[in-house]
Parts: structure tokens; C-alpha cells; sequence
């Protein structure tokens, strides 16, 4: 009879995390959708196009990737424990955290530009990227519209580093702290960048990624404006390897991708595995020869006269 009213732990585990990324997306609602209400880049129904599918996203970005990364990841921690001097991390390890987790970010989010970078000039890559960028109105919510083989691959190339750097390790507190910050602070701030708000910071922009920024990440207004604005928080990052635009005076009109893409969930998800769906995407040789006296006008800091 007690076998009745017992849970078993792993549903249990699961139950208790599709509770919390409930939580959490009432929080982000409460916070978001009335700012986006109010400073709209956009304006646009709350309930518009394609909700339905990035809330599944949302569950399924945070659910799906996490198992999938166990094994690379632990081959990765292997690696580097079996081809690393250990004298390395272990100097490392010796820095004060706050210097560690500052070098963690960095490092970190190089890993991401250029893992990010390369699923828009690999075609393969694309095929998977590509979801993310399909979206035609961006919102907070869309942060987590992404195939699972998408964010498994960036997650990769972001944290790779920061184990063979010794900046994280799977056996001491700090070390497994580290890579769990590193990804918090990033996914947060990936809400903020995506939110609809015509926010502008001036100078800050420079230091700090904002909505402007990404979504001229995600516009579609033209070849000469696509492949910009890899790094999610720093964008500095984008002008040291010379993808950076960030115009003072305009915002990007439109997003979204110009191949078919399957309306559904389902179908978004096989789709990146039929190899005659999709075409590859503009190449960064097509993308910097267009335009290119435009681009290089754009790329100076914002003053004090930047919109706000």
C-alpha cells in the first residue's frame, strides 16, 4: 500500500525543476512584459505570434541541454585531468575567486563569440542556429528559443576553455561553482539583450551589452548588417575580432531569416537533420564586402547623444 503514495526520486527531481523554471518564468513575465509595455522598440500584442512555441522552447532549453552536456563534459574534465599538469589549475586555483571568476567571464564569453561565430559561417551549424534566429519579434522570451544541439555546441565552446585553463574543475567547490555562475549570469543577462525595449546607454554600451546591440545581432534589414554582435554581455569582445556594429542613430526594422522553417515545434526540431531542407547562411565574406564603407562609419562610440 506504501508503494502507492511513493515517488520515485528521478520524477521527483524533475517535478521539483519544471516547478522552479515556473517560477522563474512568472518572475521574468512580471518583470518584462510590463517594461516592454511601456519602452517597446515594437509595440506588439503580449500574446503574439509563436508564444505557444518559445514557452515549449523555454522548458526544453533549460531541461534538455543539461543532460546532453554530462558526457561531454566529463570527458572534457577527463581530458584535461589526464593531459594537463596539474601544477597548472593548481595555480590557478590559487588566485583569489573574485580574480577567478572575472577571468571565468571573459574567458567564458570568448569561448561563446566564437563558438556562437561559427554556427553562423559553418552551414551545418546554421542548420540548428538558425531556429533561434527565425524569430520575428523579439521579447525576452525568445532567449531560450533554441535548438537543444544549438545551445549544447556554444555551452561547449564556453566552458571548454575555462576547464583547460584551470579556471574550473569538477572536484573542488570553487572550480564547480564557476562554470554554474558563468552560465547564470549569461542566461539572465540573454533575457535583458532580447527584451523588445529601445533602451540606450550611451558610453555603457560599450562595457556592457544591451537590447540595441543584440538586435542588431538579429535583424534582418539587410546583408550588410547580418553576422554582428556575437558576444552576449561584452561587446567589446565584437570590436577586438571586428564584428561590432552599433549605430548611434537607428535600430534595426525587422527580424527573422529568409529560409522556410516548419511552423511547429516538432517539425523545428527535425528540421536542422534534413540535410535538403536549408541553405547555408550569408557567408562573412558576402557580408563584410557589402556595405563596407557603412559598416566602418557605424563603429564608433555613442556619446552622450545617444537615445534614450
Amino acid at each position: 500500500m506504501d508503494a502507492l503514495y511513493s515517488i520515485d526520486p528521478r520524477l521527483a527531481a524533475y517535478a521539483l525543476q519544471i516547478l522552479r523554471l515556473c517560477v522563474w518564468l512568472v518572475l521574468l513575465a512580471v518583470i518584462f512584459t510590463p517594461l516592454e509595455r511601456l519602452f517597446a522598440l515594437h509595440p506588439k500584442k503580449i500574446f503574439r505570434k509563436a508564444i505557444l512555441t518559445d514557452l515549449a522552447y523555454y522548458f526544453l532549453s533549460s531541461l534538455v541541454p543539461t543532460i546532453l552536456l554530462s558526457v561531454p563534459l566529463a570527458a572534457i574534465a577527463f581530458a584535461v585531468h589526464r593531459f594537463i599538469p596539474a601544477s597548472f589549475p593548481a595555480a590557478v586555483a590559487a588566485w583569489p575567486l573574485g580574480l577567478r571568476i572575472a577571468a571565468a567571464l571573459v574567458v567564458g564569453e570568448i569561448g561563446f563569440y566564437w563558438g556562437h561565430r561559427w554556427s553562423h559561417e559553418i552551414p551545418l551549424l546554421w542548420r540548428f542556429h538558425s531556429i533561434h534566429h527565425s524569430a520575428e519579434h523579439l521579447d525576452f522570451l525568445v532567449n531560450t528559443r533554441s535548438h537543444p544541439i544549438d545551445m549544447v555546441f556554444t555551452r561547449l565552446c564556453e566552458l571548454t576553455p575555462l576547464y583547460i585553463l584551470g579556471l574550473a574543475s569538477p572536484v573542488s567547490r570553487g572550480g564547480s561553482l564557476i562554470p554554474v555562475l558563468v552560465i547564470l549570469v549569461g542566461t539572465i543577462w540573454g533575457f535583458f539583450i532580447h527584451a523588445n525595449l529601445r533602451w540606450r546607454f550611451g558610453p555603457l554600451e560599450w562595457l556592457v551589452a544591451t537590447p540595441a546591440f543584440h538586435h542588431w545581432h538579429h535583424t534582418n534589414d539587410g546583408p550588410a548588417f547580418v553576422n554582428k554582435n556575437y558576444a552576449p554581455m561584452l561587446p567589446w569582445i565584437d570590436r577586438l575580432f571586428g564584428t561590432l556594429y552599433l549605430p548611434r542613430d537607428k535600430q534595426p526594422a525587422k527580424f527573422g531569416i529568409d529560409q522556410p522553417l516548419s511552423n511547429n515545434l516538432v517539425g523545428q526540431l527535425l528540421d536542422p537533420f534534413l540535410l535538403w531542407r536549408k541553405s547555408p547562411p550569408a557567408t562573412t565574406d558576402e557580408t563584410h564586402s557589402a556595405s563596407s564603407s557603412d559598416a566602418a562609419a557605424t563603429l564608433v562610440p555613442p556619446t552622450a547623444e545617444t537615445e534614450n
